[in-house]
């Protein structure tokens, strides 16, 4: 029919290819997970060059984190893939961390529980939640995730007994913001699945 309006072409929506750079180092991480158990059981955290070799696999494998999420928000490179594989990465690379200190009697097993509890208590959350919105890292999470770096990283090291006793304190302070953050988490979530008014 003459005049009609020809029918707008549907915008075209770029594929981000599950191979890329983001996801790379996500898998990265978890490949270094059982390097860096395997230089903690060799340590046996009495060796302190291998202590030394476990503290830095696990820096590097922590720094990845910060990479990798930078590099999807940056370049568009987010992913299904990515968004399942990145958490799991982090709660992999963290809990065996937390659990070798405990095993090598570094670390009270409840702090471990309590980390660990929470962690897989916010992922499942996030599952829960995923058809009414995601819950997003707020800044409590990502001083919490600092913290618990830094603490592992303190732990790991070996400090001299002066300095050695910095690392309860920086954990103390991870466990409360771990615990804090946990019930905001838990506050969002409710929020998303209360249906709308």
């Amino acid at each position: 029919m003459a005049g009609a309006a020809e029918p707008k072409p549907a915008p075209v929506v770029a594929r981000v290819p599950v191979l890329n750079a983001a996801n790379a180092l996500t898998a990265l991480r978890l490949l270094l997970v059982p390097v860096f158990a395997a230089s903690v059981a060799v340590s046996a955290m009495t060796h302190a060059g291998w202590q030394m070799v476990a503290c830095l696999i696990f820096a590097v494998a922590s720094a990845t984190d910060l990479v990798d999420g930078w590099i999807a928000r940056r370049f568009a490179l987010v992913t299904s893939v990515g968004k399942v594989a990145d958490p799991i990465a982090d709660k992999a690379l963290t809990g065996a961390a937390l659990v070798l200190l405990s095993w090598y009697d570094r670390l009270p097993w409840w702090v471990t529980a309590v980390i660990l509890v929470r962690e897989l208590g916010i992922t499942a959350l996030r599952f829960w939640v995923i058809r009414h919105g995601v819950i997003a890292a707020s800044r409590g999470g990502k001083i919490k995730t600092a913290l618990q770096i830094l603490a592992i990283t303190w732990y790991l090291w070996p400090m001299p007994a002066a300095l050695a006793a910095v690392g309860p304190w920086i954990m103390v302070a991870a466990v409360g913001v771990t615990v804090v953050t946990g019930f905001d988490y838990v506050v969002q979530a409710l929020r998303l699945r209360r249906p709308s008014s």
